[in-house]
């Protein structure tokens, strides 16, 4: 019986009763785990054995890292830090005042001490960068203007020269300002290269396009990217004419846009191909042109489909950014690496490379979150 001024049944407000729950043998964690991890005598095995693995490497690590580690030791009379503390638990704990020391230069390399606060603007306007892109309701026209106007202000500030800023050449640039620089630039240009590279291997009534397209493609997948690096700071150069010289930066950073706008082409042209004929058939019954018919109907679709292999390319190319330092450019690695040069702070490169590991990772880990989320969301629009 309902009362009255109320529709639905009284039975419907009440609390669902523990009885009326799946039991946690079919529903819940302790079921998950016996069906993954210990259904079966085997499973079960490994299962013990890896945890007892991770949890000794765990406790291993945490009394390496921060138990017995050194955070800060003592100045010398020279003002110099004293390693003697470090040495003194070398192989027990971990010597982050190392790091502590040297993340200046860690992260800026060799750029004027009393002028890092302008590459350091520079990385937040990197990152607000990417956190902008990576938001839905900024995907506007306006977007392409808030990138030029970025990275504009990210020269000046890098450049200087102007507004009273000192002038900085680019040979004293360094750290994870040049990865993200590399990486940002690399990107940026080296996706509507792929599109165009893309589209022209696949037409078939421009044939000269298409046999461009695919020397590019295999001459430019069949070299690593070492001997690219290399061929842009020596060849490249003396097919210039007399006087002109192109900065070594500029050079690497063309040949990293060639080098990923190769891989990244081959990519979308396969999302192009596994797109059913239909779809194409349908634009042009509509009356579609070639480019109105590629940008809102094909493209679209096929860059959906490959959004893993992409930020696979990506992630993969965001990592071989650090080969600059064969061409003597400082990254983030060559800088973390000329920092364990120091006498000083000699045995300590376990630290470094974990600090640098975990940059490294941050981002990586970043891309492919975002990914994730984005196919979620597609897959979820399209099966609607």
């Amino acid at each position: 019986m309902t009362m009255p001024g109320n529709s639905a049944p009284a039975a419907l407000h009440a609390p669902i009763d523990a009885r009326d729950r799946p039991p946690s043998s079919v529903y819940g964690p302790v079921a998950w785990m016996r069906a993954n991890l210990f259904n079966g005598w085997l499973s079960s095995g490994v299962t013990i054995l890896f945890g007892y693995l991770i949890i000794r490497a765990a406790i291993g690590f945490v009394d390496w890292g921060f138990l017995n580690a050194i955070w800060t030791v003592p100045a010398l009379p020279n003002g110099n830090p004293d390693p003697a503390t470090c040495r003194a638990v070398r192989g027990t704990g971990a010597c982050w005042a190392a790091v502590g020391d040297k993340w200046r230069f860690i992260t800026f390399g060799r750029y004027p001490y009393d002028q890092q606060w302008r590459p350091g603007i520079c990385i937040a306007l990197f990152l607000s960068l990417y956190v902008m892109s990576a938001m839905r309701q900024f995907w506007r026209k306006e977007l392409a203007f808030i990138w030029l106007g970025i990275l504009t202000l990210i020269g000046v500030l890098m450049w200087g020269g102007v507004l009273g800023l000192r002038y900085v050449p680019q040979d004293e640039w360094g750290g994870l300002p040049i990865t993200l620089i590399l990486a940002t630039f690399g990107l940026a240009f080296a996706f509507p290269l792929a599109v165009f590279v893309a589209l022209g291997r696949r037409s078939t009534q421009m044939p000269a396009v298409k046999l461009i397209c695919v020397l590019y493609v295999e001459l430019i997948r069949g070299v690593p990217l070492v001997a690219l690096l290399f061929m842009a700071s020596v060849m490249l150069p003396l097919f210039l004419p007399s006087g002109m010289n192109i900065d070594k930066l500029l050079r690497a950073q063309i040949a990293i846009i060639l080098f990923v706008g190769a891989y990244v082409a081959e990519v979308i042209r396969g999302g192009l191909q596994a797109l059913p004929k239909g779809q194409a058939e349908a634009a042009d019954a509509l009356g579609l042109s070639y480019w109105q018919k590629t940008m809102r109907i094909t493209l679209p679709q096929a860059l959906r489909l490959v959004i893993p292999p992409l930020v696979n390319t990506f992630i993969g190319f965001f990592k071989d950014t650090s080969l600059v330092l064969i061409i003597g450019i400082f990254d983030l690695l060559t800088s973390g690496k000329t920092a364990m040069s120091d006498p000083t702070w000699q045995g300590s490169s376990t630290e470094i490379y974990i600090v640098m590991a975990i940059v490294y990772f941050g981002f990586c880990f970043a891309m492919s979150t975002y990914s994730r989320s984005v196919e979620r969301k597609l897959d979820s629009a399209h099966n609607r």
